[in-house]
C-alpha cells in the first residue's frame, strides 16, 4: 500500500497508518431527531436525501456538552476582553489624555 500522507520517499521513514472501525451506518435512526422534520418536509416535495443518516449521530448524544445560557453569554468573553485591552493601550499610547484641558 503506498503513503498517500508522506511525499517525500527519497529517505526511509517507518510510521503505521491505523485504520478505525467504523460503526455500522444502521445504527443512526432519523426518528425522534430533528433530521426527521427535515426528511418528512423532503418527502412532502417528493424529495428524499440519501446521506441524511450520516448527520443522525450529532443528535444521540454523547458527543458533546449541553450548551448553558452562561456558556452563550461568555462565548468569546476572553478574546474579546484581549482586543479591548489592546485597543485601550493603543488609544493611551498614541493618543494620551490632554492635561489641563478642562470642560466649562
Amino acid at each position: 500500500m503506498e503513503c498517500n500522507d508522506c511525499n517525500s520517499h527519497h529517505t526511509e521513514h517507518i510510521h503505521e497508518h491505523q485504520w478505525h472501525e467504523l460503526p455500522d451506518y444502521r445504527q443512526w435512526k432519523i426518528e425522534g431527531t430533528p433530521l426527521q422534520n427535515v426528511q418528512e418536509r423532503l418527502a412532502k416535495l417528493g424529495l428524499k436525501d440519501p446521506w441524511l443518516r450520516n448527520e443522525a449521530w450529532r443528535f444521540s448524544g454523547g458527543f458533546a456538552k449541553p450548551v448553558t445560557f452562561l456558556d452563550a453569554i461568555t462565548k468569546g468573553f476572553k478574546w474579546g476582553f484581549a482586543a479591548f485591552v489592546v485597543a485601550l493601550a493603543v488609544e493611551y499610547t498614541f493618543f494620551p489624555p490632554e492635561k489641563n484641558k478642562g470642560h466649562h
